[in-house]
């Protein structure tokens, strides 16, 4: 009798785990938390847009119409990585949050990153740009989109050094993004021959820039690179033209601009500006009919920037995942591995794969600011340099110092 008790219970404990297992498979709930700088210098770049960026991909994903329930909630880190990892774990702890995305900030992103891994969620990034998210501080939770340091710096970096900038001085955003972005673009700049005279670190949100862009114009290098983003960038240029810095000869390297920085400075500052970025509203069809709907909605009227498309064109991944696995299994790791092994494919970065380390592939471009003639319409602001093949634009695999590759 105490056998068939005990036959019985393993059964009924095998059908309950049986069944477990299938209402989490057909699980069709997903929360998605936009974590951004909603009000500070990088809120162009990211924070409401991104918000709406993701709104867009659940609508264009098609899964609501499927019976799938989707929310999204957002939270502003205000460029601090305690802040932004108190948000996270809230969202993770109490809210059931299953993945986040945007996080602009390497340090915010780099913190945020490791409890990601610790709740096992996902992180879809597209607004950091420290390389060391898919390098020395990859985890099998982070899929990196968009663009990073090493993009830039191989992109803008390469392209001024052999054009013949090849002496360099750094205005630095004294912080993990501008620490990597320093760095990557060193190692750029001396691949081709080119070297560089110093550099200075300026802390991030600084309204004076005059003492550092002063020891730049002292150093007498031909390319003063502005290893920073977001209001800092804008900032510096705007000052560097009251310095007659540029008119002096020196050449100014926005290593990372965005759409955004070039309207708020105009085209008349900004004009000549050379850059890299993985998307342009402008470039095809796919881009155009995204953006348009974007600026519509948008309170501002702002056209994307590659940090919004980053977001859209990641979810959209993400949710093709979902649905080849059945459902939600709310397992970050389990999701992001599904993720690595389905092709990327969408109307605003085209077709790409994501490698083992987390890192997205897909072209990127350098561009070059329009002057005031050349733009024909609002929000005209680039043309095209040069087009940098996929397998080119991101650190390559032989090179990356991510711990997962030595599994």
């Amino acid at each position: 009798m105490k056998t068939r008790i005990f036959a019985s219970l393993l059964l009924g404990t095998a059908v309950s785990l049986s069944a477990t297992g299938f209402a989490s498979a057909q699980d069709k709930t997903v929360k998605i938390g936009a974590l951004s700088d909603q009000s500070g210098l990088y809120a162009d770049l990211g924070g409401p847009g991104s918000t709406l960026a993701a709104q867009m991909a659940v609508e264009d994903s098609g899964l609501t119409a499927k019976g799938w329930k989707i929310d999204i909630i957002s939270g502003d880190h205000q460029n601090k990585p305690d802040v932004g990892v108190n948000i996270a774990r809230q969202w993770f702890d109490v809210d059931k949050v299953d993945v986040i995305v945007d996080v602009p900030n390497s340090g915010v992103a780099l913190a945020v990153s490791n409890l990601v891994k610790e709740k096992n969620g996902v992180l879809l990034d597209s607004g950091a740009g420290s390389s060391d998210l898919t390098n020395k501080q990859c985890t099998p939770n982070t899929i990196h989109w968009s663009y990073d340091t090493y993009t830039l710096a191989h992109g803008t970096g390469t392209a001024l050094t052999k054009s013949g900038g090849n002496t360099w001085f750094f205005v630095t955003a004294d912080y993990a993004f501008g620490a990597a972005l320093e760095r990557d673009t060193t190692a750029a700049v001396e691949a081709v021959g080119g070297k560089v005279l110093g550099g200075v670190k300026a802390p991030i949100s600084t309204a004076d820039f005059s003492s550092f862009l002063l020891q730049a114009q002292a150093s007498k290098a031909k390319v003063i690179g502005l290893a920073n983003a977001g209001a800092d960038t804008t900032n510096s240029i705007k000052q560097a033209a009251e310095f007659g810095i540029t008119g002096s000869g020196q050449k100014l390297a926005a290593l990372l601009l965005f759409i955004t920085d070039v309207h708020a400075l105009g085209l008349k500052a900004a004009q000549g500006l050379n850059f890299t970025e993985t998307f342009y509203w402008d470039m095809n069809d796919g881009t155009r009919a995204f953006s348009k709907r974007f600026q519509e909605r948008m309170k501002n009227h702002i056209m994307p920037t590659m940090v919004h498309a980053g977001v859209y064109s990641s979810l959209l991944h993400y949710f093709k995942a979902l649905e080849a696995l059945g459902g939600n299994p709310h397992d970050g790791a389990k999701v992001v591995a599904k993720m690595k092994e389905m092709p990327t494919d969408d109307p605003l970065f085209g077709k790409g794969s994501i490698e083992p380390n987390g890192r997205t592939i897909h072209p990127a471009y350098l561009f070059e600011v329009k002057t005031p003639a050349e733009s024909k319409a609002p929000w005209d602001y680039y043309k095209l340099v040069a087009t940098i093949p996929a397998n080119e634009a991101f650190t390559p695999l032989d090179k990356s110092t991510c711990p997962l590759l030595k599994k």
